[in-house]
């Protein structure tokens, strides 16, 4: 059984590589997708990716979610710190969602030490750059591994 994973990527994030190389690095999104998509199909492991600048198509791609992925990967960027309608919709579809993000939101602007995901995510990666998003995969295939191992539920704690 195939698990499949949904990436969302939030607000200015089609604009990588290009904005702040210094804090987010040289990668653009399209190769940061492509480099989850090797990164997953060394565990096989399918993902779909989509990246929005719009807090509701964010929310719709989450709601969209149940019943066809298995995980969400999501950065939601400037979202992080401001939307209580995407915790909200994580918290409604039920899906292990793992936050990531490029820099270490802890380290930079007081105002974006706080997230409004991390509560209902079952996990948060910060600060390596593009690895934050292949760490995640990692852990996905760790989480679905040890479910198929014990063959009970997914390995994690809400």
């Amino acid at each position: 059984m195939k698990i499949h994973i949904l990436v969302i990527h939030g607000p200015n994030l089609n604009l990588l590589g290009q904005r702040e190389t210094s804090v987010y690095g040289t990668a653009s999104l399209s190769k940061i997708n492509a480099l989850i998509k090797t990164e997953a199909e060394k565990y096989g492991l399918e993902v779909s990716t989509f990246q929005s600048n719009y807090e509701g198509a964010l929310v719709e791609a989450i709601q969209e979610a149940k019943g066809k992925y298995d995980f969400i990967i999501i950065n939601p960027a400037a979202y992080t710190h401001t939307s209580v309608a995407l915790r909200d919709a994580i918290l409604a579809v039920d899906i292990p969602t793992i936050e990531v993000h490029l820099s270490n939101i802890y380290k930079r602007e007081e105002f974006r030490h706080k997230s409004y995901i991390s509560g209902v995510a079952i996990g948060q990666i910060s600060g390596f750059g593009v690895q934050s998003y292949l760490l995640a995969v990692r852990a996905v295939a760790e989480i679905a591994r040890q479910k198929k191992e014990t063959g009970g539920n997914y390995v994690y704690h809400k």
